[in-house]
């Protein structure tokens, strides 16, 4: 009997050591800004984020990747939600494997960082058909990415799906989770116009569509200069300093720094420095910047993961050395 309260007494402190971290994890994270920052818990911040893809790796190098990239002075793993892998026939949801974004994101949250969700559901990101799944493509009377009732319809339903799976899961920062920002649409502005005035409805009908989801972060949509004031429109391209958001209550968000560019067919290898990246990203927080994502600091099995982290922690270095700012 001695025995027995001996152990008690031991095991009592450290059950409730545990339960007061796990309290802390699961902690509700208020998530604002203005338009000198992102503010977490009445905290003004300047982040730093980094895209890492899932679908492109598997499961068991997230936690490397994730950790190299924290090890690279990241505050944030940004990435985004492949519509024609999740749902490859209309209906059909895959949720597994190098699919499982929600294990994906508790990784992240695990090493201490936030997530930055980019919905789309059209993506680009050199993916095929931007992540559109061939079905969309076939539904009869669809016309993508403007103001087409069957488009969306799908594109709501899709989103919908996503953002509940997050809600079940307690991802989004107000729930605990490390979500603190999400994306609707992409890059849509760069090829708005031949729409007309069924593209601007479109995008307002986004932005009324994103915000209806009610789920207590800000909204974001890049290269959108006309976006809806309920969304904090941002920057995409390898310089973003001269970009001034189109509410002046929004922050100056540089949503993707292209550290490289596709290679084209029979065409030279891109190639960008990273002195100049770095360079780039000190312009960009002089001339008040608060957030910039770095395109990509991992994109597919192909690349050498340690050889990227050691480029990122040298580009970061370069980045803290550069700057003297204040907020």
């Amino acid at each position: 009997m001695q025995r027995y309260w001996i152990w008690i007494n031991t095991t009592l402190p450290s059950l409730a050591l545990l339960c007061s971290c796990l309290s802390v994890l699961a902690a509700a994270t208020d998530v604002s800004y203005d338009s000198r920052a992102i503010i977490i818990n009445g905290e003004r911040r300047v982040l730093f984020s980094g895209a890492i893809h899932y679908p492109r790796s598997t499961p068991e190098m997230w936690p490397d990747l994730i950790e190299k990239a924290k090890e690279g002075g990241l505050d944030a793993i940004e990435t985004y939600i492949f519509w024609n892998q999740h749902e490859p026939h209309r209906g059909q949801y895959h949720f597994s494997g190098n699919l499982n974004f929600v294990k994906f994101f508790k990784l992240v949250q695990k090493a201490g960082l936030y997530v930055v969700l980019r919905i789309g559901p059209y993506v680009c990101a050199e993916w095929n058909y931007g992540g559109f799944p061939m079905w969309l493509h076939n539904l009869p009377g669809v016309q993508l990415r403007t103001d087409n009732q069957i488009y969306k319809d799908e594109m709501q339903t899709f989103t919908t799906k996503i953002v509940n799976l997050c809600k079940e899961a307690k991802l989004f920062a107000p729930q605990g989770g490390p979500i603190i920002l999400a994306q609707i649409e992409n890059e849509y502005g760069n090829i708005m116009e031949p729409y007309g005035a069924a593209g601007k409805s479109y995008i307002q009908w986004c932005a009324k569509m994103a915000e209806s989801l009610n789920i207590s972060v800000p909204w974001i949509m890049c290269q959108q200069s006309d976006a809806p004031q309920t969304m904090i429109n941002t920057c995409n391209g390898f310089y973003c300093d001269d970009f001034t958001p189109n509410n002046p209550k929004s922050p100056k968000m540089w949503t993707e720094n292209w550290t490289g560019w596709f290679k084209g067919w029979g065409g030279k290898d891109p190639y960008r420095t990273a002195e100049d990246v770095a360079f780039a990203v000190a312009r960009f927080f002089q001339a008040g910047g608060v957030f910039q994502i770095i395109i990509c600091i991992m994109e597919g099995p192909t690349l050498d993961a340690q050889q990227e982290a050691h480029s990122l922690q040298h580009r970061m270095i370069t980045m803290h050395l550069s700057m003297n700012m204040e907020i």
